[in-house]
């Protein structure tokens, strides 16, 4: 019996150990702060960059013709489950599979249109558009989906989750309204990458761990953006010397925003119901223990009991690498790509971000006007905020204000967005944008105050 429990222990601490050393603890790399997996993903693309464009137009395809096959249910989807799951789906998403692939290939190829490269055709393909979200996006996406999805299971499959639930529960279900396990989600996020997030919390979300509502609030909430990043878009704006500043900011109005935005709607409409009953864990101790670190252990090793070995962790693999593949690329470069589009090329961003003007000119906020053309474009790429920040607006403190906006609306489509709605998480378009304004107004309302003391106009 001994021999066992320290069997079933082994199994939980090793492969979790070595998650968390993958996934979670910060590393000093080539002069920056990030996380193994980023560090193996980027010497993977650096090795077979140059062919890495062409893989994505390989799986965009290949998502667009099976999801059209599948549309008529065909008899062998029930035989391989991993495949009917990666490419079933409604006939909305194959239409966005299908354009996905339109613009990828017209991407890839340089097709033009029209003398000088004027028209529809060009503004997909161009570097500013199509082309970013292929060989700047799609292009890194595809190494970290594969490496996350070949990975993840040491996270989700070996008992962490049911301790980190079971030791957390106290402090995330009544602060957050969601399970001490989506600390891991927010974690991974913070450390390494939103997308990370988006992704274990949509396995979770399908094998039954978490409601819907707990679902959309972790995704749209605790999906957050990396330090790695958040140094880039502040670097963009020439304000380095201010990141500790910073960066306590994003976080403090990140906790706010996780405390107010479960309670209103849209994520306080969405229903405790769960894709499949039965899995969640129970929020009090139950009889027989002492602690929560104790409970926590028992329900690891409960976890490591039931797993069935190197079978079940591959087909997990290959299911998460399958789905972020398939699923989660064609959609980021259909919709991306329009987004950039739109950002681009029309003022109606410009003129979305008027709203915002009054606001802005309320709290005192330096070159208002310049400003609010940078809150709405934001939904479409996180990073073109601070890129139109350094290159109209000279205060420091509306570029200061503009950075910080960028990274806690949170919630842009050419990638954390992209990925929700390509994931079977229950959040739609309409949803969150309108998580995004009330991100946006949420963060105008503490960090402009904030950059009032540390600036002048």
């Amino acid at each position: 019996m001994e021999n066992k429990q320290q069997g079933s222990l082994a199994g939980f601490l090793v492969p979790s150990i070595v998650g968390i050393i993958l996934f979670m603890i910060p590393v000093q790399y080539d002069g920056s702060w990030t996380i193994v997996v980023k560090i193996i993903a980027d010497l993977i693309s650096d090795a077979i960059g140059e062919f890495l464009p062409a893989l994505c137009v390989g799986i965009v395809t290949i998502s667009a013709i099976l999801g059209i096959i599948f549309l008529g249910k065909p008899n062998f989807i029930a035989t391989y489950p991993i495949v009917a799951n990666t490419f079933s789906t409604t006939a909305i998403w194959v239409v966005i599979r299908i354009f996905g692939a339109i613009f990828i290939w017209l991407t890839y190829l340089g097709v033009q249109s029209g003398e000088g490269g004027a028209g529809v055709i060009s503004l997909i393909t161009s570097a500013d558009n199509g082309g970013f979200v292929l060989n700047d996006l799609l292009s890194v996406l595809v190494v970290i989906f594969l490496l996350a999805g070949l990975l993840l299971p040491l996270l989700l499959d070996f008992g962490l989750l049911e301790f980190i639930g079971a030791m957390l529960t106290k402090i995330m279900r009544p602060l957050f309204t969601i399970p001490g396990r989506a600390a891991v989600d927010c974690i991974t996020s913070w450390i390494g990458d939103g997308t990370l997030g988006v992704m274990l919390t949509a396995n979770q979300y399908e094998g039954g761990y978490y409601s819907k509502r707990e679902a959309a609030i972790i995704s749209t909430t605790f999906s957050a953006v990396s330090i790695t990043f958040s140094i880039v878009v502040l670097a963009q704006v020439d304000l380095m010397e201010y990141f500790g500043l910073y960066y306590l900011l994003i976080c403090a109005i990140g906790i706010v925003c996780a405390l107010i935005l479960p309670r209103i709607p849209p994520l306080s409409l969405k229903k405790d119901e769960y894709l499949v009953p039965g899995k969640a864990m129970g929020e009090s101790l139950p009889e027989g223990y002492t602690s929560s670190f104790q409970y926590g252990i028992a329900l690891a090793k409960e976890r490591v009991a039931e797993h069935r070995g190197f079978e079940q962790f591959m087909e997990g693999a290959f299911k998460n690498a399958a789905g972020m593949w398939f699923g989660v690329l064609p959609v980021v470069m259909c919709i991306g790509t329009l987004a950039l589009v739109l950002a681009n090329h029309t003022t109606i961003f410009d003129t979305l971000g008027l709203p915002f003007l009054p606001l802005l000119q309320l709290l005192d906020v330096p070159q208002a006007e310049a400003v609010s053309k940078t809150m709405i474009v934001g939904f479409t790429d996180m990073f073109t905020p601070s890129v139109l920040a350094a290159g109209t607006i000279t205060s420091p403190m509306a570029k200061f204000i503009v950075a910080v906006i960028s990274v806690t609306q949170l919630i842009y489509l050419s990638e954390v967005g992209g990925l929700i709605l390509g994931s079977k998480i229950p959040v739609n378009l309409p949803e969150l944008f309108i998580l995004f304004l009330e991100r946006t107004i949420i963060s105008l309302l503490i960090a402009a105050p904030v950059a009032h003391m540390f600036f002048t106009n």
